[in-house]
């Protein structure tokens, strides 16, 4: 399976908590629901969720959708659909029960546990939202396509997606679109390592290309 990753964000990064106040107040982040003013019908593709086979959530990502979506049963609502009916994978550090129908936690080393999930038959291994566990697959380079949602503000903190430290690489554009609130939909695949280069007249612009570390 292809592992989609797909994430809001404001303009300078952010990812924590865009759906409301308590949702993620870690290191005392007061600035949650940030989204929600900008939302609207056109914000992402409903087709993303027809070509998942399984989810990968963090915790709290788990946390949030299952208090919410198990209470959707309206069967034409894509995401409701997909989300209730199919296999929820969920990283988490602590032993728990999962009451999702279809909902598990990893075993053993997450990113073997992922690399194994991928190797499966199958369309799309599909993350959404999932910060901590976002900047692991990044790390690993484990994401084959970047879904990333950027709203119209700026927060100055919490936490963002491409954190300090995140390894230096490449991303090709394949689509992208505005939505009816200004929202910049975008669509991305890895593209090897971050390319250099100088507009200096003594060296021109050869490009020095930095394979990944």
């Amino acid at each position: 399976m292809r592992l989609t990753l797909t994430t809001f964000l404001s303009l300078d990064g952010v990812m924590q908590a865009p759906g409301g106040p308590a949702e993620d107040p870690s290191d005392g982040f007061a600035l949650g629901g940030w989204l929600v003013p900008h939302a609207s019908a056109d914000m992402g593709d409903p087709d993303w969720w027809t070509q998942a086979d399984a989810f990968l959530l963090g915790r709290r990502t788990y946390d949030i959708f299952a208090g919410h979506w198990p209470q959707v049963t309206d069967a034409d609502d894509p995401v409701a659909a997909a989300l209730n009916a199919l296999p929820k994978y969920v990283a988490s550090r602590t032993p728990r029960e999962l009451d999702w129908n279809g909902a598990t936690v990893l075993d053993g080393d997450v990113v073997e546990a992922v690399r194994e999930l991928k190797a499966r038959p199958g369309r799309e291994l599909q993350v959404h939202g999932s910060g901590n566990l976002a900047q692991t697959l990044i790390a690993n380079d484990l994401v084959d396509e970047y879904r990333l949602l950027t709203f119209p503000v700026v927060l100055g903190s919490g936490r963002r997606l491409f954190a300090d430290g995140a390894r230096p690489a490449t991303l090709r554009l394949t689509s992208t679109a505005t939505t009816s609130t200004g929202a910049l939909v975008s669509t991305y695949e890895p593209a090897g390592g971050l390319e250099r280069g100088s507009f200096g007249v003594e060296h021109g612009r050869d490009a020095v290309v930095e394979p990944p570390s």
